[in-house]
């Protein structure tokens, strides 16, 4: 989803908590990521729910923030044989997992069994865990941040909070620490202030 998009999406969202809760989190993933010795981002899914969209988009946000952090392995639960790197890492990368790791889950719906306690032991070991979730609570309860979309909301699903949480990643990759502020990050500012409310006459 390109900037002119994320930005007419945050204004059809204008009121609403989801525009200020996709920065929030995007704010931790970022922090968790953007390390001095380089964190590592791993991205998995559940069983039936695989982010691919989400590791494309965070991808392009790395490229385009010049943030190579951003950019995830995703951790697929089936790996089918013949199929190319950066689709052949299976679960048993969790296990790895230590300080300097942030592991993004990302489940619609029940994680199951199996997964939390990969997601448990990867926290144990020094992992940092985020969640973005239907609200399930065991996984919020490991998630060092998480933000729950619960299914059905009737307001928002998971797919768009995705498509908010990896463009508000890559929008302040370039600060003052690193140069101009960039094209992108103008127009979201803009889209912002002209889809504020107006201010309170009392």
């Amino acid at each position: 989803m390109d900037a002119v998009r994320v930005a007419l999406l945050r204004e059809v969202l204008a009121g609403t908590q989801w525009p200020g809760a996709a920065r929030r989190f995007a704010g931790s993933l970022r922090r968790s990521v953007v390390v001095p010795a380089g964190g590592r981002l791993l991205l998995v899914g559940t069983e039936g729910y695989e982010p691919w969209h989400l590791a494309a988009h965070l991808v392009d946000e790395s490229a385009w923030s010049g943030l190579p952090e951003l950019a995830p392995t995703l951790v697929r639960h089936h790996v089918r044989p013949g199929e190319p790197p950066h689709l052949s890492v299976g679960l048993g990368r969790l296990a790895a997992a230590r300080r300097g790791h942030t592991l993004l889950v990302v489940a619609p719906g029940a994680p199951g069994e199996g997964l939390l306690e990969r997601v448990h032991d990867a926290r144990r070991a020094g992992a940092t865990v985020l969640s973005l979730d239907g609200g399930d609570p065991d996984l919020g309860t490991l998630a060092h941040d998480a933000l729950s979309v619960p299914e059905p909301d009737g307001e928002m699903d998971l797919d768009t909070v995705q498509h908010l949480v990896s463009a508000a990643a890559g929008e302040n990759g370039t600060s003052a620490q690193r140069g101009p502020r960039r094209f992108r990050d103008r127009l979201a500012r803009l889209a912002d202030h002209l889809t504020a409310p107006p201010p309170s006459r009392w």
